[in-house]
C-alpha cells in the first residue's frame, strides 16, 4: 500500500469529528463571514511550527501558488457555509465530497495531462469515488440552480486548493509551504473586517466566541487543523496523478462519521440522535466494501 494512504485516513478520522463540530455549531446562530473569520484567523497559530521548520522566505517559483491556494481555501469555506446556511448539511457536504474528485481529475489533467490516472489506478479511482458517492448521499436530495451554483462552486474552490498545494510543494519543502500558506490565508481574511457588513456580523454580541458553542467550535477547529495538515501531507507525498484518489479516499470521513454518530446515538442520544435505519446500515456497508476493494486494488498493484 501507498506511504501517503495512511496518512489520509488518518486526516478523514479527524475531518469525520470536525464535521460533527460544525453540524452542532452551524444548528445554533453562527453565520457564515464569522465562522470563516474565525477559522481564518486561527490559521495564524501555525507560526508555532515554525521551530520545526527550515524557514525562509517562499521563493519566486511558489510565491503566487501559495497567494492563490489561501484565495481559493477562504473563498471556498465561505461558499461552503453559505451553502451550508440555506440548505441541509446532509445535502451539501455530500455533493461537494462527490464532485471534487472528478474536479481534481479533470484538473489533474489539464495541468499535468501526462500524468493523468491509467489503468489499474483509474479504476481504482472509479471505484473510491462510487463508494463514496453511495455512502455520502441521502434520500430525496432536491436540487435547485441555486443549490448547484453554490455546492459546485464550492467544490471547484477546494479541488483548485489541491492542485495549488501541489504546486507549491513541488517548489517548497513541506513545513515551509504549508506555514506560508496559512499565514496568506490568515491576512486573506482580514480583509473581512473592512466591510461594514463583515464586521457588524463578526463583532456581535451573540457570535461563536460565546456560550456553549464556543468549546465545540474550538474543538472542531483543532481537529480541522490537525486534518488539514494531515491532507497536506497527503498532498506532498502523493504523485501527481494520484491526487484525484486522495480526494477521493475523504469518502472514509463519512464511514468515520457514520460509526461516530451511530456511537452517540446509541449511548448518548441527548447529544446526538439520529435515525438509523436497516436499509442505511446495508447501504453504509455495500459502500465500505466498495472502498475497501479501491484501497486493495491501490495496495496490490
Amino acid at each position: 500500500m501507498a506511504y501517503w494512504i495512511p496518512i489520509i485516513i488518518l486526516a478523514c478520522l479527524f475531518f469525520s469529528i470536525a464535521s460533527l463540530a460544525d453540524k452542532l455549531v452551524l444548528s445554533g446562530p453562527p453565520q457564515p463571514k464569522s465562522y470563516v473569520f474565525y477559522i481564518g484567523v486561527l490559521n495564524i497559530l501555525v507560526v508555532l511550527l515554525i521551530p520545526f521548520a527550515n524557514f525562509g522566505l517562499p521563493n519566486i517559483a511558489s510565491l503566487p501558488w501559495i497567494i492563490m491556494e489561501a484565495i481559493v481555501f477562504i473563498v471556498g469555506l465561505y461558499s461552503m457555509f453559505v451553502a451550508l446556511e440555506r440548505f441541509d448539511v446532509s445535502r451539501v457536504i455530500p455533493t461537494i465530497g462527490a464532485v471534487q474528485p472528478i474536479f481534481i481529475f479533470i484538473l489533474t489533467f489539464i495541468f499535468w495531462s501526462n500524468q493523468s490516472l491509467k489503468g489499474t489506478d483509474l479504476l481504482a479511482f472509479i471505484i473510491l469515488l462510487i463508494g463514496s458517492s453511495i455512502i455520502s448521499f441521502e434520500k430525496n436530495i432536491k436540487i435547485s440552480r441555486n443549490y448547484l451554483k453554490i455546492t459546485l462552486f464550492a467544490a471547484l474552490m477546494f479541488s483548485l486548493e489541491y492542485i495549488f498545494s501541489k504546486f507549491v510543494f513541488l517548489n517548497q519543502p513541506f513545513l515551509q509551504g504549508f506555514i506560508w500558506m496559512r499565514i496568506f490565508s490568515f491576512m486573506f481574511v482580514l480583509f473581512f473586517v473592512l466591510n461594514s457588513n463583515f464586521r457588524k456580523e463578526i463583532f456581535r454580541k451573540q457570535n461563536l466566541l460565546i456560550g456553549k458553542t464556543r468549546i465545540m467550535f474550538f474543538c472542531g477547529q483543532a481537529s480541522g487543523g490537525i486534518a488539514n495538515f494531515l491532507q497536506s501531507f497527503s498532498i506532498f507525498l502523493a504523485p501527481i496523478s494520484f491526487l484525484p484518489i486522495v480526494n477521493s479516499l475523504r469518502g472514509i470521513q463519512y464511514v468515520f462519521l457514520f460509526l461516530i454518530t451511530l456511537f452517540f446515538s446509541y449511548f448518548y442520544p441527548k447529544i446526538l440522535k439520529e435515525g438509523i435505519s436497516k436499509g442505511l446500515i446495508i447501504k453504509k456497508i455495500i459502500s465500505i466494501l466498495l472502498i475497501v476493494l479501491g484501497l486493495a486494488i491501490l495496495g496490490i498493484y
